[in-house]
Parts: C-alpha cells; structure tokens; sequence
C-alpha cells in the first residue's frame, strides 16, 4: 500500500488553491498569537457575514473572550445528531508571573511561567513580543501587543555563552540545561534620573523608570499585573520556507493550523444537510483544565441552548440522542516523520509530511492509555467520504509505542456518545517556536474538514 504526494494529485486549478489557502493562513498565523486574538478574528468574519450572537440558526457562541463556538443549522432536524470540529486556539508559551517585574545590577527583567510543553532551550537568545490583557481594579481592559511592529522594541531571554558554560550546561541533561527560574525577559536597562544634587542614591532606579514609562504609554501600575494577562510569543511573522515556499513556518501552528482551516471550511459551506458546529476550546495544552476548556461544562450548556432555540425540550433524553447521531473531528495536528530522527518514528505507520491530512485512530501513550479510539466503522466512513471528494489523507499514529505519546480532546468529546476521531496535519518541530507545516497538508485539512461538513 503506496501513499502518493499531495502534488502528484492534486490539479493545477487545486494548485492555485493551496496557494491561495496557504497565503490566507500565513496571515492569520502573523496576526493572531493568542486565545484572545483568535475570538476577536473569528467573531469579526462572522459578523461581516451575517452571523449574530446566539441567533438560533446561524449565530456563535462567545466565553470568557477565550472559547468561541459558531453554527448553521441544517436541512435536517437536530434530533438526526450534529457535524462537530472541535480544534484548540492555545498554544505553549511563556506566561508573566503575577509579580514579574524586578531589578538586578541595573538591569530589569520580567519573571515568567511556562505553559504547555515546551523545550526551555528554544526560548532563549531569540526576540520575543508581549501579547495580551491587563484588566485594572475599575475593570478597564488594556490591550497589549508589542514587539510586532517595526518601530517596535522586542524583548529577550539571555543565554550564556558558550566560553563560560561547560559546567553550568554542557555537561548536563538538555532538559536541565536551562532552568525554568532563569526564563527572564530582558526588559529595561535606563536608570531614572536623580532630582537635585546630593541626593542619596535610589534603589531601583531602572525598575522605576520602567514603572514610569508603562503608566505614561499604558496607565499600568505594578499591582495591575496580578489582575492581567500578558504572554511571551516569539516576535515576527510567519513565513514560506524553503527554496520552492512548500512550507509554513511559523509559531503555534498547533493547533491554530487546525482552527483556520475549520472556520474556513464552515464558510464554506452555506447549506448544510446536519446542523454544523465549529468549536474552538482553551487549555488543551495543560490538559483541558479550566472553565473554557473541553473538560468544562460549557459545550453541554451549548447544546442545550440550541435544543431550547429549536423548542425541543432541553432533557438529557433529547441530549443524548443528538449525542449518539453526531459524528465528530477532534482537529488537530500530528508528528510528521523527521528524518533526522527516524530512531522514535514506526516508518510504516507515522505520517509522512506533504502526503496529505492524517486520521490518527487513538493517540495516547504506551498501552493506548488516556485516548479516544475511534470505531472501525467510523474510520471506514471518512474513508468512503474523503476518497470521493479527492482528498489526500493518511491513516497513522504518532511515534513508536514506547517513545512517548500525546493526547488531545477527542476522549472527553467520546465520553458523551458520539463518534469522534483526531484528524489534522503532521508538523515538524512541534511545540518549537518555529513550526513547520507543509501547504499541501494545509490545503488537504481544509478540503477534509469542508467535505465532513457538508456530506
């Protein structure tokens, strides 16, 4: 059984198209670096299309600014179950503590947590923006995006250099290397100026030159960062790699990779047979923690809200049967084999990238521990489909047995009946600062996702 390239079956009209999508995508890749500026985006192109806030046929769905969902309603009656993509908009970065600013040896820096898996090596001696909110005790919101612009600064975290680090690195585990206490964000280096001669010296004058110039330009003060929200995303666009541009590189391509090419593809399609629900979910990367995550309640109180809008009664009888005739994605991406390190990949059953959208049947770890299995006839389904419409797809999972895992939503989606599977690209350097996606695999999750929404 011979897999083929996207490129040796696509049509030259499709040509354009990936082309097209990938251009689309690269933009909202550069413009969009958290949860946050996701909703805005999405909520914005519904709006100029007509869509309302809960409106019962054709509305969305907005929480906490974080979890957004949108729907159309069908030709055929909720109780005949929905089509379901269901992708996260959180990405592994570096999060402010809630006390981060302070100042040493006339330097300032920003203290930072990390979110999600990350290899703390990658985010060191690279420029960085600050994206996100800060709410004040009045509930005023500030937004915050800077490092992006070219007349920007951009920010860092210091390595050490390698005439002095044999001891403090080199000879040790490359998880241990650089400690998580020492991800400080470079953040000022101006000391304020002394009033009046004779004064005795200031403690912290670079600290409060900073707190100044952040009153002045943002009307923050240093008890506001308890109250906000500000992140460390690495700064700059996305951009084409390689010679010929057949990839993306970029950050947070998981899974927001997965999320562009499922609201697209709703756009798409305008008149659908089953009521179609595009979901987009926070904190998956932590284990779907949280109140807008897909372990929340929040989907049920969704549903039975469009139970409601249809004058159905809202009981779990009604629930559960929308739930056994829904079928489901969980959208989101793979490992693509590298073959710089063919050591942790099964050759024969991981994804090849640039061979299009991979059904990953379970994910998990070791025994198939802590993942969804999708059904055989469920797998068999989206096979019939995707063969019909010409979609490039793989049928793989992600690395050999005992090397590790991953999970993502699809088993708390499981939990309520309905058949759900995980489907997405393979990247290369995932969960890096610089992801790689291959256009061919972008354009062939797009087609998927538009041909499960409207078969």
């Amino acid at each position: 059984m011979e897999n083929e390239h996207v490129y040796a079956l696509v049509s030259e009209e499709e040509k354009r198209e990936i082309e097209e999508v990938a251009n689309n995508y690269v933009e909202f890749l550069s413009n969009n670096k958290t949860e946050r500026e996701c909703v805005e985006y999405f909520v914005e192109a519904l709006k100029e299309r007509g869509f309302k806030e809960e409106e019962k046929d054709k509305g969305f769905f907005i929480y906490k600014n974080k979890f957004l969902a949108c729907w159309r309603m069908g030709s055929k009656a909720l109780t005949e179950g929905l089509r379901i993509i269901v992708s996260h908009i959180d990405t592994p970065r570096l999060d402010l503590k809630l006390h981060p600013l302070f100042e040493d040896m006339d330097l300032t820096f920003l203290k930072t947590h990390y979110y999600g898996g990350i290899k703390k090596y990658h985010w060191v001696a690279m420029p960085l923006a600050l994206h996100g909110v800060v709410v004040k005790k009045d509930g005023t919101l500030i937004k915050i995006v800077l490092g992006e612009r070219e007349e920007d600064p951009v920010f860092t975290i210091c390595d050490l250099l390698p005439h002095l680090s044999r001891k403090k690195q080199e000879d040790k585990k490359l998880a241990e290397a650089i400690p998580a206490e020492n991800l400080n964000i470079l953040f000022g280096g101006i000391p304020l100026e002394k009033k009046g001669k004779g004064k005795k010296e200031e403690k912290d004058r670079v600290k409060k030159r900073i707190l100044k110039l952040l009153k002045e330009h943002y009307d923050i003060d240093e008890a506001d960062f308890v109250s906000a929200e500000i992140f460390a995303v690495p700064a700059g666009r996305a951009r084409f790699v390689g010679l010929d541009k057949a990839f993306v590189g970029g950050y947070g391509q998981d899974d927001r990779v997965c999320s562009f090419a499922s609201f697209e593809a709703f756009l798409a399609v305008e008149r659908p047979h089953y009521t179609t629900l595009v979901l987009f979910m926070d904190r998956e990367e932590i284990g779907s923690e949280g109140n807008t995550s897909a372990k929340s309640r929040i989907f049920e109180r969704l549903i039975y809200q469009l139970i409601k809008a249809q004058h159905l009664s809202p009981t779990p009888d009604i629930f559960f049967e929308i739930m056994h005739h829904t079928k489901a994605l969980s959208a989101d991406v793979t490992a693509g084999i590298d073959p710089n390190y063919l050591e942790v990949h099964d050759k024969l059953n991981d994804a090849k990238v640039g061979y299009g959208v991979v059904i990953s049947r379970y994910t998990g770890h070791g025994g198939k521990y802590m993942a969804n299995e999708a059904h055989a006839e469920y797998v068999s389904y989206l096979r019939d489909i995707f063969d019909k419409a010409g979609v490039v797809y793989q049928v793989c999972s992600m690395g050999k047995v005992d090397e590790g895992g991953g999970g993502t939503v699809s088993k708390y989606f499981a939990s309520y009946g309905m058949d759900i599977v995980d489907i997405g690209p393979p990247l290369l350097s995932m969960h890096s600062p610089f992801e790689i996606l291959h256009k061919g695999d972008l354009f062939m999750t797009y087609k998927a996702f538009k041909v499960f929404l409207e078969t």
